[in-house]
């Protein structure tokens, strides 16, 4: 069964970075495209990237386009977001999930397997 994990988040000033990380506890993730979503408090929750099974195909939401990329080590079972230029704008709960679709997707019901999630804080 695939039990995803995420980490690397916390409390960055404005402008910082920051790198998540999602493994796999369970099963591999290799066959699976997984995406990085957020929810911020009060909103609902939104796409933030994806990416397909091979690393080959990448998408991202327009707010996060030239400072976040997604990328993925199959050979570690781990999926990252590489998040700099930080604002404040993009504190939120940041959950990675997996999907068994072929290709990378934005919409949130396509994808079984969700992790907790983990608490990114930009202070401005």
């Amino acid at each position: 069964q695939v039990q995803l994990v995420e980490s690397g988040g916390g409390l960055v000033q404005a402008g910082g970075s920051l790198r998540l990380s999602c493994a796999d506890s369970g099963r591999t993730v290799n066959s699976l495209s997984m995406g990085w979503f957020r929810q911020a408090p009060g909103k609902e929750r939104e796409f933030v990237a994806a990416i397909n099974w091979s690393g080959s195909n990448t998408i991202y939401t327009d707010t996060v386009k030239g400072r976040f990329t997604m990328s993925r080590d199959n050979a570690k079972n781990t999926v990252y977001l590489q998040m700099d230029s930080l604002k404040p704008e993009d504190t939120a709960v940041y959950y990675c999930a997996g999907t068994a679709k072929y290709n990378p997707s934005r919409v949130g019901y396509d994808y079984t397997y969700w992790g907790q999630g983990t608490q990114v804080t930009v202070r401005s």
